[in-house]
């Protein structure tokens, strides 16, 4: 007799296609959901260098190199030229105020000196003649004047008294018109000869005072013109150290107006210093800067700035707020730290090679996995040993901050 068989709904076979399909549709589900489909590299993590974002004061500042100068110089520049006849003192002597550097031969400006000297002496003999012309003419007017006050005084009587005669009729008509005429013209005489007097005397005065000044003015240029010669022996003006530019050597020509050294005044010093033309607008007038110099730091301050740019660089003088260095020479290199800003705090992140990868957009950040992710960030200032983090992470996080040249396009490094 046949017996119905029973056939089972879940075999081994079934239960293993479901299991299957649904660890297919898991998968898809989980490679389309949650997978990491972002593009990664292998990294040797020793190649690498990672620093730690921390949180701490941002100084605002720049290095930059500077050379000691003296604070107050002067330059020495040739009024005459000439010959080197002597050389006095060298380059690198300490010069008092009047001590002679060098003395100059010039045959030409020596002649030249005596020919207008005897020019001069020309011009004021003949002021001198036309001044003795003058005071003789005013003698003259003044002897006629006596010489008419004299016949005046000895025909007045003889007229007063033939007057009185020839009222009484004891004398002629003749006689005593001859006396009157003689009286009358010497009055006259005296008065035109007292008014050109007069005119003569105010325009002689106008003319010796002209003399005068002249005169004066002669003088002061022969003693200029003689002192001429005196520019041929150069002294120091001013005490302190003589520098020049090249050796100056007997029979070397130095012409008019060229500067062959300077003086140096060593009591106190300035620091020139060459900045890159993009930090202009941002540097003036009492920033400060300091540098260590055999283990002690000293402070400058900016007191002059120089807008001219010369190969991509403009130049500041910074003048030392306290003492002196002991023992610094002028052309002796220093590098100080210069500051452009107040100090503030702020998230920092050490400066690396990255940032010319990325222009500080974007960087490389390690996860708990120990991997690094590409992250987004915002950056601000820099100093040559931070960056301000502005924005993308937060404090205690580690960032690969060597050159991101090598790593392509990919946003997950896995570190070996």
């Amino acid at each position: 007799m046949d017996r119905k068989i029973e056939k089972k709904t879940w075999t081994l076979k079934r239960i293993a296609a479901v299991i299957g399909g649904a660890v297919l549709v898991g998968g898809i589900i989980y490679q389309i959901g949650y997978a990491d489909h972002r593009s990664t590299m292998n990294v040797d993590k020793d190649r690498l260098s990672i620093a730690t974002v921390s949180k701490g004061e941002f100084t605002d500042y720049i290095l930059v190199s500077g050379q000691i100068e003296p604070a107050r110089t002067v330059f020495l520049d040739a009024i005459e030229g000439g010959m080197v006849n002597q050389v006095i003192r060298e380059s690198g002597a300490l010069l008092k105020k009047g001590d002679t550097i060098l003395v100059l031969n010039n045959s030409n400006l020596q002649l030249d000196v005596m020919q207008r000297e005897t020019m001069l002496y020309e011009q004021i003999n003949n002021l001198r003649q036309t001044r003795l012309l003058l005071d003789q003419n005013d003698l003259n007017q003044q002897g006629q004047l006596a010489e008419i006050d004299y016949q005046i005084s000895l025909l007045k009587p003889q007229y007063e008294r033939f007057k009185q005669l020839h009222e009484k009729k004891l004398v002629s008509d003749r006689e005593f018109e001859e006396v009157k005429e003689q009286y009358e013209y010497n009055v006259k005489r005296k008065k035109l000869t007292y008014t050109s007097y007069r005119n003569d005397s105010i325009a002689r005065s106008f003319q010796l005072s002209q003399l005068r000044q002249s005169e004066g003015r002669m003088n002061a240029s022969l003693n200029g013109v003689g002192n001429i010669l005196n520019n041929l022996v150069i002294t120091a003006p001013i005490a302190g150290q003589l520098a020049t530019p090249q050796q100056l050597e007997i029979g070397q020509a130095i012409n008019p107006g060229q500067r062959y050294g300077q003086i140096d005044i060593l009591d106190e010093f300035k620091v020139r210093v060459p900045i890159d033309e993009l930090y202009l607008p941002r540097i003036g007038q009492g920033l400060r800067g300091k540098f260590t110099l055999s283990g002690q730091d000293y402070e400058l301050e900016i007191t002059k700035i120089y807008p001219t740019i010369t190969n991509g660089r403009f130049e500041v003088d910074m003048a030392f707020t306290g003492e002196n260095p002991a023992g610094i020479r002028r052309g002796q290199s220093v590098r100080i730290r210069l500051e452009l800003g107040q100090s503030e705090q702020s998230m920092l992140l050490p400066t690396g090679g990255f940032f010319k990868d990325t222009g500080g957009n974007w960087v490389f950040v390690l996860n708990a996995a120990g991997n690094a992710e590409r992250r987004n960030i915002r950056l601000g200032r820099k100093n040559p040993e931070f960056y301000e983090v502005l924005e993308g992470l937060v404090e205690g996080e580690k960032v690969i901050v060597s050159g991101y040249e090598n790593f392509g396009n990919n946003e997950v490094l896995e570190l070996r």
